[in-house]
């Protein structure tokens, strides 16, 4: 296990599920790990009750519903005067029971902002940062997800819809109330998710193709197994939440624990064999034990440079960066 003793690792989204584990399976593995969470005394006790050592970790406030907290956020680690060498996004939402969209403070519908557009604007925030890294292999990765890839059997489910941000009326838009979803139609909830992170693993390719061969960063995504029990759904129907990882264990062989899933971000993060850039890693959905890891083919959606240039233009304009 490669060791990493003076390299700091961001990783949102750190105070339960993946994103915790990720964090844990880092400081084995010698690293520094900023928590950037909204719930900073539950990353503590969350911290604490996996043995995690305090001085391997430092917790930090994001909320990245807020495109405030973000620039806030960033102007505190700037602070602390730590380096970056690692940046995953993995904090999300999922609201799958919403009939009408929940608003960001700017306005904009509630899961496409936490999940992209905050993440997104951390990303152009933070690539000066890394861009300083000591580190021979600085890394931005962002998790992506099987049902936003219509590739694989997961990104093909109907319900509600497939992921497809259409010709992104709802960001040239302005994506302000009324508008609720990327490509302008009625408000789905499911969907806004699986749209979100579409958008994510775009983000993530745009990012390689502007700049990887300039600043030497790898950019990926990766879908670290079917994590069936993770607090991502705690807003689903509490049936599903206990007929879902049951069947994922015993019918389609997929479930992950959150550990593994950790362990597996912790490896496209910190692991020399993952030093390519502009891919998504994956797992597979059938999981074995010792499965190896591939790079997974991506959607014609996912891989639209157009489309990609486009959603990266729209997206500068809704959190005003450039």
């Amino acid at each position: 296990m490669q060791q990493n003793q003076n390299l700091t690792v961001v990783v949102t989204g750190a105070s339960s599920g993946v994103g915790l584990y990720a964090a844990k399976a880092l400081i084995q593995r010698g690293w520094q790990v900023v928590m950037a969470c909204r719930d900073l005394e539950k990353a503590k006790q969350a911290a604490q009750s996996l043995g995690m050592s305090p001085d391997r970790y430092t917790l930090m406030h994001i909320d990245l519903g807020s495109l405030e907290s973000v620039r806030q956020f960033v102007k505190t680690f700037r602070e602390s005067g730590k380096s970056l060498d690692a940046l995953v996004c993995n904090a999300a939402v999922y609201l799958p029971l919403l009939k009408e969209p929940l608003r960001s403070p700017e306005g904009y519908e509630l899961s496409v902002a936490t999940n992209h557009l905050g993440h997104f604007l951390l990303c152009n925030l933070l690539l000066d940062d890394l861009k300083h890294s000591a580190s021979d292999s600085a890394r931005l990765i962002i998790l992506g997800t099987v049902t936003a890839n219509s590739k694989e059997l997961g990104g093909k489910i109907p319900i509600p819809a497939p992921a497809d941000l259409g010709n992104l009326e709802g960001f040239e838009a302005g994506f302000k109330a009324p508008i609720s979803m990327i490509d302008g139609k009625p408000f789905k909830a499911g969907k806004a998710y699986k749209d979100s992170k579409l958008c994510n693993m775009i983000t993530s390719r745009e990012l390689h193709r502007r700049y990887h061969d300039s600043t030497g960063i790898v950019f990926n995504t990766l879908y670290p197994g079917c994590v069936a029990d993770t607090p991502l759904f705690r807003n689903s129907y509490p049936l599903f939440q206990k007929i879902f990882p049951w069947f994922q264990k015993n019918i389609t062989g997929g479930y992950v624990s959150q550990e593994l899933a950790g362990e597996r971000v912790a490896q496209v993060v910190a692991d020399p064999q993952f030093k390519q850039s502009g891919v998504h890693w994956s797992w597979g959905n059938r999981q074995k034990e010792g499965r190896e890891s591939f790079v997974q083919e991506l959607s014609e959606k996912a891989s639209d440079d157009r489309l990609a240039q486009r959603m990266w233009d729209l997206s500068e304009k809704l959190v005003a960066v450039k």
